[in-house]
């Protein structure tokens, strides 16, 4: 079976060289076609959705864009749906995630571009989101008009299935003509959602492209890089260090980099109730895409003097990471995925001896966790549901623990009654801490949520702003002037 990837108006599929990848999980296999352009293919591609964005996308009322989107993004929940079982069949086999997750998951992000979400998102960032339709009163006086890149360049990551979708659908709310480099590790949901979209919205269809190309070695990578007045990339800090020396120094430039998570929980939800179903929300926020994301937790701070101590929370843990290894087995890792976690346990092991911490789990099991009774700082796991717990005595004392690492911080779990909540989010943010959320959502981002301490829309836009002064000296040259 051979799926070709990729969105490509104004282009003829069979013009194009198309490069083979096969994949194989779960006893079955597909091959992915990905499309290769060369320089001339490149630019014309970039042209056809450039000036197609500005006569059509640009003039669109952005209700039109949210109902396309909405529709698109319905047709994708509908597990009766052809491209919806195309989406739970070759996904697992792409990705390596069990088909569970993978329905599961797409189910739970899908929801977050429904209609009243993407509404969320407007209003999020703007306080009057029709400026992005025309020019709008502002409090101060005058008028403000809020306007999209012409050309939107997304290089995405592949850790995530479906991560693409989130800013391909911010970028078509600000009205961007969009290109979007495509992740070898998960090449097919935005080429399927840009079908959809041009099926329910042909002239939308026509404002955005997906492509894909090898980092640094193809042809078309240059056409790209200097045709995008606006770049947002995802990847390896080292990945996206490359990446912005090679564009021209006029190009905004929004990268989003590695992160590490982790979690807090307060003595006041330990207890005998709660701190089971506490265990099980952890575990689900490790489990859920192996810690892949920018917002799993690698490390949970315990902090002792509730009925149930640090030590034992992380045996309950332990035991929702065995039930969910049965229920969602951990998908196949490569050489260098399994050497990391290898050589984390064995240091873990190393500390077990010694008699400072407790490790559990087997080397043949598909999760690990480790209990360490000293505090100490944050520090990255061999990912792959490898969690370690630290006890401390106060939660107060996290925010000096995770500090160092305050250029990769991003996502904190919480488990604390709601005073002592917000002083710990006052003292998180002072270092660098951005989002805030329970323990069982972490991996799940609230729609318009503040990527990186940023905004999904607003870093996006510009303005142009109609002082009152100016419109005021307009009224001197109005035709009913005495």
């Amino acid at each position: 079976m051979i799926e070709h990837a990729g969105h490509l108006p104004g282009l003829s599929r069979e013009a194009l060289r198309w490069r083979e990848v096969g994949h194989s999980a779960w006893g079955e296999s597909v091959s992915v076609a990905l499309p290769e352009l060369d320089e001339a293919q490149a630019a014309t591609l970039c042209e056809h959705v450039r000036s197609n964005a500005r006569a059509r996308l640009k003039r669109m009322d952005t209700a039109r864009i949210v109902a396309a989107i909405d529709a698109a993004v319905a047709r994708l929940l509908d597990r009766q749906h052809p491209l919806r079982r195309k989406a739970e069949h070759l996904l697992p086999i792409v990705t390596g995630y069990d088909r569970e997750t993978v329905r599961l998951g797409l189910t739970s992000y899908l929801k977050t571009f429904r209609r009243p979400q993407l509404l969320r998102f407007l209003a999020e960032d703007f306080a009057n989101p029709a400026m992005l339709d025309g020019f709008q009163p502002t409090a101060k006086g005058g008028y403000l008009r809020a306007h999209g890149p012409e050309l939107l360049l997304h290089v995405w990551a592949g850790n995530v299935p479906a991560l693409s979708l989130w800013s391909l659908i911010c970028g078509l709310l600000v009205k961007a003509g969009s290109v979007g480099k495509l992740a070898s590790a998960e090449p097919l949901t935005a080429g399927w959602f840009a079908g959809l979209l041009a099926e329910i919205d042909p002239e939308l269809g026509e404002c955005l492209a997906i492509v894909w190309w090898k980092g640094g070695e193809a042809a078309a990578e240059p056409a790209f890089l200097r045709a995008a007045d606006t770049v947002m990339a995802y990847g390896g800090n080292d990945t996206l260090a490359a990446l912005r020396a090679k564009l021209p120094i006029t190009t905004r430039f929004l990268p989003h980099g590695h992160k590490i998570g982790f979690g807090v929980i307060a003595r006041e939800a330990l207890d005998s109730r709660k701190a089971p179903a506490l265990a099980r929300l952890a575990a689900h926020d490790v489990a859920r895409y192996e810690q892949q994301g920018c917002y799993s937790p690698q490390m949970l701070f315990v902090e002792r003097g509730g009925r149930v101590s640090p030590a034992e929370f992380a045996r309950y843990v332990a035991q929702e990471l065995a039930a969910l290894a049965s229920r969602h087995p951990r998908r196949a890792l490569s050489q260098g995925e399994a050497s990391s976690i290898a050589a984390w346990r064995g240091a873990q092991e190393m500390r077990a001896l010694e008699g400072t911490a407790e490790l559990l789990g087997e080397p043949s099991d598909g999760w690990s966790v480790v209990h360490v009774d000293a505090p100490e700082a944050l520090n990255p796991t061999g990912l792959n549901r490898t969690l370690k717990l630290v006890s401390v005595e106060s939660l107060d004392d996290v925010p000096a623990l995770v500090a160092p690492y305050r250029s990769f911080l991003q996502t904190a779990g919480a488990a604390a009654a709601p005073e002592r909540l917000f002083r710990l989010a006052e003292q998180l943010g002072e270092v660098g801490i951005s989002r805030i959320a329970p323990l069982g959502r972490m991996t799940a981002p609230e729609a318009g949520w503040h990527h990186d301490g940023r905004f999904s829309l607003l870093d996006l836009a510009t303005f142009t702003e109609i002082e009152q002064s100016t419109e005021a000296a307009a009224e001197g040259f109005a035709p009913y002037v005495d």
